[in-house]
C-alpha cells in the first residue's frame, strides 16, 4: 500500500524530531597559574561526571581568556571579582567584597556573562618576604616598604609577574596609593609561579604572591600588611556565558555546589599539594572532588 506524500512528509519530520540533538561541548577555560589550572581541572572533571561533554582550554593569559569568553569561545571559567572590576570594567571606586561582586555581576551581565554564587576564597594580590633577611626584617606593612624606597638606600628587589607592572590594580595603583616609585633595577619580571622560588632562593627580597597560594605557608613567607587597603577583593567565582547557562540549566547547580566548597584554607591546601608536594593536578582534582562529596 502506497502512503500519500503528505503522510510520508509528516512521518519524516517526526522521525527527525525523535533523533536527539548533539549538544555542543561545554568549553571550560582557565588562566596560566596553579590555582587556575586546578580550578579548570576540577570543574572539567566535575561537569564530565555530571554528564556534560567537556572541552578544556587552560593556560591562557587573563585578558585573552576574558576576550575568549566574551567572544563565545570559552563558556565557563573562574574569574576574580577584583580583576573584573578594575582591569576589565575600569572601576577604580573602592568597594567592599559584597559591592564588588554585585557591581561586576551587573556590568558583565550586559556582555552576556552570568556570575554565579561566589566562593569564600579571596585570592587577592599580596607582597611577601622571607624570614631572616636583614634587608626586609623590619618591613611589616606596605607603608614600610614604601618608606624604604623613599629613603633611597639599599632598595629591595621585587619579583613580579608579567601583568602586575601594567595593571591598574597592580604596581601603578600600588605606587600611587602608597606614594613611592620603583625602577627597572628593582623589579624582576617572571612567570607567576617562579616568584615564590625566587624569593625562597634569595634571588629577590620581596615577591608578588596570591593570598590563597600554598607556598606562602609551605615556604614560611611573611605577607606584608596592606595597611591602606589598596588591593581589591578577589573572590573566585564561576562565570558562565548566559546563553550557555540557559541551554544547560543544570550547570548552575553543579558549579555553585563546587563554589560552596572553596575558601582560602581549601585552596591553599590544594595549591600546596601541587606546588610544594609536587602532586599532579588531575590527581589532586580527582581526590578533592571525592573528598568534598561532589561526585
Amino acid at each position: 500500500m502506497k502512503l500519500p506524500a503528505r503522510i510520508l512528509a509528516v512521518a519524516a519530520i517526526a522521525a527527525a524530531w525523535a533523533v536527539p540533538v548533539q549538544a555542543k561541548p561545554i568549553v571550560v577555560g582557565g588562566k596560566n597559574f596553579t590555582e587556575q589550572l586546578l580550578l579548570t581541572e576540577i570543574t572539567a572533571q566535575l561537569l564530565a561526571k555530571k554528564g556534560f561533554e567537556i572541552e578544556k582550554r587552560d593556560g591562557l593569559g587573563s585578558q585573552v581568556l576574558r576576550d575568549a569568553q566574551v567572544n563565545g569561545q570559552v563558556d565557563v571559567y573562574w574569574e576574580y571579582t577584583g580583576t573584573s572590576l578594575v582591569t576589565y570594567n575600569k572601576v577604580n571606586e573602592r568597594l567592599d567584597a559584597k559591592d564588588t561582586y554585585e557591581r561586576v555581576k551587573a556590568l558583565d551581565a550586559k556582555l552576556g556573562l552570568t556570575w554565579l554564587k561566589p566562593s569564600a576564597a579571596n585570592n587577592t594580590y599580596a607582597l611577601a618576604v622571607r624570614q631572616e633577611n636583614p634587608k626586609t626584617d623590619a618591613i611589616k606593612t606596605l607603608s614600610d616598604l614604601a618608606g624604604v624606597f623613599n629613603a633611597g638606600k639599599d632598595k629591595p628587589v621585587i619579583a613580579v609577574n608579567a601583568e602586575f607592572p601594567g595593571r591598574p590594580d597592580g604596581l601603578p595603583g600600588l605606587q600611587s596609593t602608597y606614594g613611592f616609585k620603583t625602577s627597572r633595577a628593582n623589579l624582576r619580571s617572571m612567570d607567576s609561579g617562579l616568584t615564590y622560588q625566587a624569593l625562597k632562593d634569595g634571588q629577590v627580597d620581596v615577591a608578588l604572591v596570591f593570598a590563597t597560594d600554598g607556598r606562602i605557608q609551605g615556604f614560611k613567607f611573611r605577607v606584608l600588611t596592606d595597611d591602606k587597603g589598596f588591593f581589591p577583593n578577589y573572590a573566585a567565582v564561576p562565570v558562565v556565558r548566559t546563553e550557555v547557562l540557559k541551554a544547560n540549566p543544570k550547570l548552575e547547580e553543579a558549579l555553585e555546589a563546587l563554589s560552596a566548597k572553596l575558601d582560602d584554607e581549601v585552596l591553599q591546601g590544594l595549591n600546596a599539594k601541587v606546588d610544594v608536594e609536587k602532586a599532579s593536578i588531575p590527581d589532586v582534582a580527582k581526590e578533592f572532588l571525592a573528598t568534598a562529596g561532589l561526585v
